[in-house]
């Protein structure tokens, strides 16, 4: 069996004394792992490290089996994300969340997301409120998507500014006054409006954190990716402002 593809490397760990295994997001065949021969070699080490976009070809006799890649870089962005430590947690977090999606499973619309994510990662005052967007899009690729539409106890769909931590639902501000103590914030940006300051992006991580950990890490006996908490910390002692444009 063999099929080609494009794809974003999430981690790599060596095999033997000169191959490695890679994990590798895949646009049309999800996460794939692969064998890639020579993998440990100072030709292919720069190539091989999670970020980076790479056409690919995975080939084994049987679909079930790992199989062996052979690939070619179509972008190298490990470079210059490593000197930046905000970035570095970022890249951290999204490759690690990733790597929570089912095997060969393809999911083309958070693929999408994650290059566009990547394609502005030297923006600071962009990228993470796109990568709020994409744990979003990972919670409903999963699954557990919120219902940001309108208020779970109105039906009003406007001024929607908390989320039940309960039922993932929005709600208003008239409705969900007296509980606001126990609901999670929602950030305009999430419903398109405005720009994202740094306090909105903090609170759109709190959110989609809140879920990830509920539904998905603690439903399979699994801890947050340590990537993703040291990306918050870094994200708060970053002295830059953290905007998203309209």
């Amino acid at each position: 069996m063999e099929w080609r593809d494009e794809g974003i490397i999430l981690a790599v760990r060596g095999h033997g004394e000169t191959s490695a295994i890679a994990e590798i997001f895949t646009a049309e065949h999800g996460r794939a792992l692969g064998l890639i021969r020579g993998g440990r070699s100072r030709q292919m080490r720069p190539v091989l490290q999670p970020g980076n976009a790479v056409h690919l070809t995975w080939r084994a006799r049987l679909e079930e089996h790992l199989g062996h890649i052979t690939l070619e870089p179509t972008a190298i962005r490990a470079g210059f994300i490593i000197e930046n430590a905000l970035r570095l947690t970022g890249l951290g977090s999204l490759t690690a969340l990733a790597q929570v999606l089912p095997e060969r499973e393809p999911h083309q619309r958070l693929y999408d997301a994650m290059r566009i994510v990547l394609e502005a990662i030297d923006h600071d005052e962009v990228w993470p409120a796109l990568l709020v967007r994409w744990e979003m899009g990972l919670l409903d690729e999963l699954g557990f998507g919120l219902d940001l539409s309108k208020c779970a106890s109105t039906g009003e769909e406007g001024d929607l500014i908390y989320v039940s931590p309960k039922s993932g639902k929005a709600v208003s501000a008239g409705a969900g006054a007296p509980y606001a103590a126990r609901l999670l914030k929602l950030p305009p940006f999430l419903k398109g409006s405005g720009a994202a300051t740094r306090e909105e992006v903090q609170s759109g991580f709190a959110l989609t954190g809140y879920f990830l950990e509920r539904d998905v890490f603690a439903a399979r006996n699994m801890s947050m990716p340590q990537a993703r908490e040291m990306l918050l910390q870094a994200l708060a002692k970053s002295p830059a402002p953290v905007k998203e444009g309209t």
